[in-house]
C-alpha cells in the first residue's frame, strides 16, 4: 500500500469516526435537553373544586362547613393525597372582601387526616341571582307599574312616565343587588398548604 492510499483511508476512518461520534454526542445531548427541569415547591398546592354539584351563593359576613374534591393528586409532607380525596373544612370570612376556604382534614381511604391549608380570597360579586334578564324584567315591571300609578296621581298616565318608572326600577334593583361570593361546582379553588 502505498503512502497516498495510506494517507486516504486513515482520512476516511477519521471522518467517518468524528461523524459517528457527533451523532452519539448530539442523540445523548438531545435527550438531555428532553428531560424536563423538575421544580420543587417550597409549599404544596392542592388543585380542588366543590363537591356539591350545584351553584352555591354565599354571604361574605359568615362561615360555611362545605367538602371540596381534590382534582389532582399532591403530597404534604409525607402524607399522599390521591385525586378525588375529599377536604373537608369551610369558606370563612376575608375582610369586606369575600371568603377564604380552610382546609382542616383530609378524607383517604376513610381514614381523616389533619392538614392545613388555606386559599387565596376569593371576592364577592353583586348576586346573578338579582342581576340576571328575569330580576331586571321583574325590576322594571315594577317600576313602569310605580310610574303609572305616579301619573296617574298626578294627572294622567304618559308613556314617558312609565318608562322613566320602567328604568328607574332596574337601576334601582341594580343597585340594591347583594353581594356575594359564588362558587360554581367545576371552578378550580387553589388550596396552599401551609
Amino acid at each position: 500500500m502505498n503512502l497516498l492510499n495510506s494517507k486516504s483511508l486513515i482520512g476516511r476512518w477519521l471522518f467517518v469516526s468524528s461523524a459517528s461520534a457527533a451523532l452519539l454526542l448530539g442523540a445523548s445531548a438531545a435527550k438531555t435537553q428532553a428531560v424536563p427541569a423538575v421544580l420543587v415547591a417550597q409549599s404544596p398546592t392542592l388543585v380542588t373544586s366543590s363537591a356539591q354539584a350545584e351553584t352555591l351563593y354565599l354571604n361574605e359576613d359568615r362561615s360555611y362547613a362545605y367538602n371540596l374534591e381534590l382534582e389532582q393528586a399532591a403530597t404534604i409532607g409525607d402524607l399522599y393525597l390521591p385525586a378525588g380525596t375529599v377536604i373537608q373544612g369551610s369558606y370563612e370570612p376575608a375582610g369586606d372582601d369575600g371568603l377564604r376556604y380552610v382546609a382542616r382534614a383530609a378524607l383517604v381511604n376513610g381514614q381523616s387526616y389533619a392538614i392545613s391549608a388555606v386559599s387565596d380570597v376569593i371576592d364577592d360579586q353583586k348576586d346573578p341571582r338579582d342581576t340576571s334578564g328575569g330580576a331586571i324584567a321583574e325590576d322594571a315591571a315594577v317600576g313602569a307599574a310605580g310610574g303609572a300609578v305616579l301619573g296617574e296621581v298626578f294627572g294622567g298616565i304618559d308613556l314617558g312616565e312609565v318608562l322613566g318608572g320602567a328604568a328607574a326600577g332596574v337601576a334601582v334593583g341594580n343597585l340594591t343587588a347583594d353581594q356575594v361570593v359564588v362558587i360554581e361546582p367545576d371552578e378550580p379553588i387553589m388550596l396552599y398548604a401551609q
